[in-house]
This record gives C-alpha cells, sequence and structure tokens, in this order.
C-alpha cells in the first residue's frame, strides 16, 4: 500500500514539475481554441518538492492545491508559449465558489500561470478558467472537474 502511495505521489510530483520547469512539453491535459492550446494541471501543493515549492513561493500543504496553466500557440516551429492573462473561480460541490489568482511566471521563453486554492480530502471541485492573449478572436474558457486527495 505505501509503495501505491509513493508512486502516485511521484507521478503527481513529476507532473507537476514538468509543467512548473517545461510548460512548452506536452503534459498533463489541454483544450484546444483554433491555433491555441491551453495546457493545464491541478494537484495538492504537498507533492512539489520544498525546493520547487520554495522557488516559486508556494505553500506545500495537504490542504492547498495549484492550479498551473500555459497558453501555447501553433506556428510554423511548432507550440510556443505565449502571454496573455488567465481568470478563473473554483467551486465545490455546494456551489460555493472563491476566486484564483493567478500569477505570472516566465523562465526564458516558458511563460505560465499559477494560482494556489484551499481543498477538502476527496473534495470535487469545479475550476471554471478563462485564458486571454492579444490576438485571439475570442476569450477560452476551460472548465474541468476534479477530486483531490492528499495522502
Amino acid at each position: 500500500m505505501r509503495a501505491k502511495t509513493l508512486i502516485r505521489r511521484l507521478s503527481f510530483l513529476l507532473a507537476g514539475c514538468v509543467l512548473l520547469v517545461a510548460p512548452q512539453a506536452n503534459a498533463g491535459q489541454y483544450q484546444q481554441f483554433g491555433d491555441y492550446q491551453v495546457h493545464y494541471s491541478i494537484f495538492p501543493s504537498s507533492f512539489l518538492t520544498p525546493e520547487i515549492a520554495k522557488q516559486y513561493n508556494i505553500v506545500r500543504s495537504q490542504s492547498i492545491g495549484v492550479v498551473n496553466v500555459s497558453i501555447l500557440k501553433q506556428t510554423e516551429a511548432g507550440l510556443e508559449p505565449v502571454s496573455g492573462q488567465v481568470e478563473g473561480q473554483v467551486m465545490n460541490d455546494i456551489r460555493q465558489s472563491r476566486f484564483l489568482g493567478f500569477r505570472r511566471i516566465s523562465e526564458g521563453k516558458a511563460v505560465y500561470y499559477i494560482a494556489e486554492f484551499q481543498f477538502s480530502d476527496g473534495e470535487l471541485l469545479t475550476f471554471q478558467l478563462e485564458a486571454n492573449v492579444p490576438g485571439a478572436s475570442d476569450p477560452m474558457p476551460v472548465r474541468i472537474a476534479q477530486t483531490l486527495v492528499n495522502d
């Protein structure tokens, strides 16, 4: 049982770190909007190593989650990160809504947006996100339902 938990934790940690360090990689999930892709990953902050959490000023806790979003555009050279704006809210199963305050992080060409939120173990959460980039004709809405558990 302990090995299973460790494997699951390492899988989430790897996915989170890949998205934090290289959001242009095709890790995580995404939704397509014409030439744009909105990639996202949602996980408990306790899955981050202390070093990664400190580097990005993220509180590690079993009751705090992280939403990581990046926006990519298909160009002749391939998928490239683009700068824009991400807004959103998270709602629990009894429809209590909380605003997500995203902050922009840039590393070289990589651009991503991170927000933290509180959650209870086993709670079903619905995330309603909206990505906007200059030059895009419409906002890019993303709706995600996810249950988070803490080990």
